[in-house]
């Protein structure tokens, strides 16, 4: 069918169909993977076909004109910026990469080079999903009201990535598709079942300017399979149910909603088939790759297009680590009202409020939320996938890790520390082993106090100077030595309460409601 040639990256789950593709199209001309079984046992199905170890022989062969990479989203940009200095046009599997810079660079360097750039979002290219969007842009459903999509089954679970990242880029690369603008707010909650840090399960709501509303549910913890995407307009209703027989997946519903006694009545009518020719998702996905090559048109879902995917996972993510706190994107309001010292450093990703002060040598890592009117002193480090509250005060020389949440009004003092591995090793990776730690509102963590890992520390609790901290705090609690042990109680001004427990500076009053236990009188 053609006689340009590829080498498909990485054979696996995924790889091993883009492979089988790939060769249905002539083009297929060597795979590359660090598996030497895999290798030989495609050797046997595909023997025209040349198997290597090294990426850099598929690099270095000049028959190759075109690699298909199909590794971990980690190894993406690396592997498609080599593939692109050799001259060699590029088709990475979805996600395109993980960070916003790097895709821009890519895109950089692809259209300086003049080579294709493409991005596997498969479900554009299947024929019914192709035909929904030609019905889209002629208008037959109207103004495009909401959009839904569900994405639902019981597994196939990752580690390498959470449910979001897995399952949902081909549902907003769709969604961005057919609205054909870019969400202006994204709101995202998960819910972590199967390990601590990863999420199983993910609901991702999308506002655009047009005032079109998407909801994207994705999971792999489902009792059933399935893949829905259902597009509600002012005329008719769109669903593209791909768990369903061919000529059943795409059905328009010419329901209408009339008033009548100024009372919105539903007018429904029956479902409408659409007839559409039946062939492989992935074969076109494939063929248009090499199609674009061939010609020098852009591809379908090309590098632009996978960086406002990646824009969108950014956003969700960040909702996410947020719990839920709504990211706009396109605008720069709250950062721009934040002040950053030119030493300092805030990584993309990373979200700060307004009115807070970012001061020397400090560096906001990515997936890191600082709320408003924060002050972050010289030398401070937070993150990645930090969650500070709005009104923090850190002090010079702190480091807030990985598993640390502060809530509003937290004050940590000079080069106190947090842990968040219980008993790290060199040598030993354990970050999945990262244990929570929370600070409760208006809490105080004093110069040099310690707070290890895993516990938390309740709301306007007093942490002494150099204390060392090994279990929970109660609300309000004095606590000072190592092991840090309560020694009184302490008012929400910060002041130390006598027996009376009434303030002597604001005049609280508080009651304790069991042997630790402290709460402000009403």
């Amino acid at each position: 069918m053609s006689e340009l040639k590829v080498a498909v990256v990485g054979s696996g789950y995924w790889g091993k169909n883009l492979v089988r593709n790939y060769d249905r199209t002539g083009a297929l001309k060597m795979i590359c993977d660090t598996n030497e079984e895999t290798l030989a046992n495609f050797k046997e199905q595909y023997p025209e076909v040349e198997t290597v170890l090294s990426y850099a022989d598929v690099l270095s062969n000049d028959e190759i004109d075109g690699i298909i990479i199909a590794t971990p989203a980690e190894t993406h940009f690396g592997l498609a910026k080599e593939a692109l200095l050799a001259g060699k046009h590029v088709y990475v599997e979805k996600p395109l990469v993980l960070d916003e810079k790097e895709a821009e660079e890519l895109i950089k360097i692809a259209k300086d080079k003049k080579l294709i750039l493409m991005v596997g979002h498969l479900l554009q290219y299947h024929p019914i999903f192709v035909k929904l969007r030609e019905i889209v842009e002629s208008g037959e459903l109207g103004r495009i009201n909401y959009i839904y999509s569900n994405r639902l089954n019981l597994g196939k679970i990752r580690r390498e990535e959470n449910i979001l990242w897995s399952f949902a880029p081909h549902d907003i690369s769709m969604i961005l598709s057919l609205t054909g603008e870019e969400p202006e707010k994204v709101i995202a909650t998960g819910g972590n079942y199967l390990h601590q840090h990863i999420a199983d399960v993910t609901t991702t709501h999308l506002e655009f300017p047009s005032g079109t509303k998407a909801h994207i549910f994705v999971s792999w913890l489902h009792p059933f399979k399935e893949q829905k995407l259902v597009v509600v307009g002012d005329k008719k209703m769109a669903v593209f149910d791909d768990t369903l027989p061919w000529e059943e997946k795409l059905l328009l519903y010419p329901h209408k909603v009339e008033w009548k006694n100024n009372v919105p009545v539903p007018n429904k009518a029956d479902a409408e088939r659409v007839e559409i020719p039946q062939d492989e998702p992935l074969f076109l996905e494939c063929k248009h790759f090499l199609d674009c090559i061939d010609s020098g048109i852009f591809p379908r879902t090309d590098a632009e297009e996978g960086l406002r995917v990646l824009k969108v996972l950014n956003a969700a993510q960040k909702s996410m680590n947020t719990k839920g706190c709504e990211v706009l994107l396109n605008s720069a309001v709250e950062e721009n009202l934040a002040q950053v010292h030119e030493t300092a450093a805030v990584d993309d990703g990373a979200s700060i409020g307004a009115g807070t002060k970012i001061w020397h040598f400090s560096h906001v890592m990515k997936n890191t939320s600082i709320g408003e009117n924060c002050n972050l002193g010289q030398n401070v480090v937070a993150g990645p996938d930090v969650t500070i509250g709005n009104g923090c005060k850190i002090q010079n020389n702190v480091s807030v890790y990985k598993g640390v949440t502060l809530e509003d009004d937290v004050f940590c003092g000079p080069s106190m520390v947090f842990t968040n591995v219980f008993n790290p090793r060199a040598h030993v990776n354990r970050m999945n082993e990262v244990r929570e730690t929370l600070i409760k509102k208006g809490a105080t963590l004093g110069a040099n106090s310690t707070i290890v890992c895993g516990n938390t520390v309740g709301r306007y609790a007093l942490i002494g100077a150099g204390a060392v901290v090994t279990k929970d705090v109660p609300d309000y609690a004095l606590m000072v030595g190592t092991p840090a042990k309560r020694i009184g109680w302490v008012c929400e001004c910060g002041e130390i309460l006598p027996q009376s427990l009434e303030c002597a500076s604001c005049n609280k009053k508080y009651e304790e409601t069991g042997e630790n236990s402290l709460t402000p009188c009403e």
